[in-house]
């Protein structure tokens, strides 16, 4: 039986300033590796589901550091290409209270920015997955990158997989030409599960919800349910939509939830306060990894499934750097209701 899961996108070298420092404070960064789609198989790798990671890495230190660091997630990286001259960087600068936190990319001429079609060999990395995950920061890198993704994402379709979307709009990335408008609509439609937060699908094609305010610190989630509509009605053949919901009190605390549509009934999660966040960057990622474990083990439950990712994300806020190092335990623990947080002997 085919199980295995299947990410593609560019995985980069972090560099933090320590204890909420600004970049002209910091003497010394903190170095850890992130990005979007490794986020998910390392969540996913987590929770014991069978992953591999796909990318293209340059064949140095930093190139063979990134494998070794999926490795010890456990997963899979034996379709990684090497190729080019560099990996990627962000740098982030964690905010606090009413000063948001701030990255910088340095990610151009990196070696997935370089990939073509072609190079991947997508028949085999498919050949035994049932599950393929992608999201818009992927195309956004360079036109070789988006045209490869959606080389991966046609044939993924053609073989049966799940294809799941994180629309995940980065307006810093866009810059080899085409908009986000033009590019995602083709490489969406194959999508059967969509996912976006509370900007995502303005960002990206022009739908917003009638009323709602996400500087007032509480997004509310019927008022995101027009959006879930409006992306049905663009895309009728993905299954299942869903909206995360963010509200932002300030950078430390932040209001945490979601909604899911299957095309006839929405689901709605509980809304968790989030008072000392720990670091957030990472959450939209956990809460996709969540999401499909959700929709793997709770079968024809849509409703726990949800609540799995939200509960997954928000615990996510406690773990400093991009990957989400939490149990199926811990995560069930917090479904339960217990967020006491107490010692566990």
């Amino acid at each position: 039986m085919k199980k295995k899961i299947i990410t593609f996108g560019e995985i980069m070298l972090r560099l933090a300033t320590p204890e909420h420092q600004r970049f002209s404070q910091a003497v010394s960064l903190c170095a850890s590796y992130g990005g979007g789609e490794a986020n998910v198989a390392i969540s996913l790798a987590n929770y014991g589901l069978e992953t591999e990671f796909v990318t293209r890495l340059p064949q140095n230190d930093f190139g063979k550091s990134v494998v070794m660091e999926l490795r010890k997630h456990n997963v899979g990286t034996a379709h990684i290409i090497f190729g080019g001259e560099r990996l990627g960087i962000y740098f982030l600068e964690t905010g606090a209270v009413s000063r948001p936190s701030k990255v910088i990319y340095d990610r151009a001429h990196s070696s997935i920015s370089e990939i073509k079609p072609g190079m991947l060999k997508w028949e085999e990395i498919f050949a035994d997955a049932a599950w393929f995950h992608w999201t818009g920061i992927t195309p956004a890198i360079s036109q070789g990158a988006a045209e490869t993704c959606l080389e991966g994402i046609k044939i993924a379709k053609s073989k049966g997989l799940i294809v799941s979307c994180d629309l995940n709009f980065r307006k810093n990335l866009w810059k080899w030409g085409k908009s986000a408008g033009e590019v995602m609509p083709e490489m969406v439609k194959y999508s059967d599960i969509i996912l976006g937060n509370e900007e995502d699908a303005e960002k990206v094609f022009g739908i917003k919800p009638e009323k709602a305010d996400i500087s007032a610190g509480d997004v509310k989630n019927n008022e995101y349910e027009s959006v879930c509509r409006d992306l049905k009605k663009m895309f009728p053949d993905a299954g299942k939509i869903i909206i995360t919901l963010r509200g932002s009190v300030n950078a430390d605390h932040n209001s945490w939830s979601g909604i899911l549509f299957d095309g006839k009934k929405f689901f709605s999660a509980p809304v968790y306060q989030i008072t000392h966040i720990v670091d957030r960057v990472g959450g939209g990622d956990s809460f996709m990894g969540g999401l499909i474990y959700g929709l793997i083990t709770y079968t024809d439950d849509d409703q726990k499934a949800l609540n799995f990712a939200v509960a997954a994300s928000c615990l996510k806020h406690t773990i400093h750097g991009d990957f989400n190092l939490v149990t199926v335990s811990e995560v069930e623990t917090l479904m339960k209701g217990d967020a006491s947080g107490r010692v566990v002997r």
